[in-house]
């Protein structure tokens, strides 16, 4: 997956998406959350890490294990994911290893890194196929969870904030005319 693709989605997947819908609306304690039914061990971490490498790998940049992007997934998983969505992304480690399994015959964690890539981009198009067929109040589809906290786990860092993009400490005015050259870093 390409970080310039990925850096153009980041546009579509902000606001209330990003981090599940009605529970951005509604603060970080949906109705029914017992405070983090969810449980993750280092282990889950170390693997959503994994996972997120694989989405954002260190290129030119650091990737999103630097950013250490699991512990983002932990607190919103817990905190603002209510039981339905917190069971849907607790079977994503699960599903992701039976898909590796069926695909390569071993885990998600002993793919190469482009056995890892290509099942991340067709489980990605299963997902979108999900999305696009699902109705309002079903869950999202496990992927599109990992991939968008990914995401906010990343470019709400330090790592992702001062060395992914380009950080403006105190920004001074606004310049609706600012020079642009196609693959300049977006600014935060």
């Amino acid at each position: 997956m390409e970080r310039r693709e990925l850096l153009k989605l980041i546009g579509v997947l902000t606001g209330a998406a990003f981090i599940g819908g009605q529970s951005f609306l509604t603060g970080c304690q949906p109705a029914g959350t017992a405070g983090g039914a969810i449980s993750f061990t280092d282990s889950d971490l170390s693997f959503l890490n994994e996972v997120g490498e694989t989405i954002l790998p260190a290129t030119a940049t650091p990737g999103a294990k630097a950013a250490n992007v699991s512990l983002t997934m932990k607190t919103i998983v817990t905190s603002c994911y209510n039981p339905d969505q917190q069971s849907v992304f607790a079977t994503s480690r699960q599903k992701l290893d039976e898909a590796s399994t069926k695909k390569f015959n071993q885990s998600f964690l002993q793919a190469t890194p482009q056995q890892r890539e290509e099942l991340l981009k067709e489980i990605d198009q299963e997902a979108r196929t999900y999305q696009q067929g699902k109705k309002k109040e079903e869950p999202n589809h496990y992927f599109t969870m990992l991939k968008q906290l990914t995401l906010l786990g990343y470019f709400t860092s330090e790592v992702g904030c001062k060395q992914a993009m380009r950080y403006v400490p105190v920004p001074q005015r606004y310049d609706g005319n600012l020079p642009y050259k196609k693959g300049d870093k977006a600014y935060v």
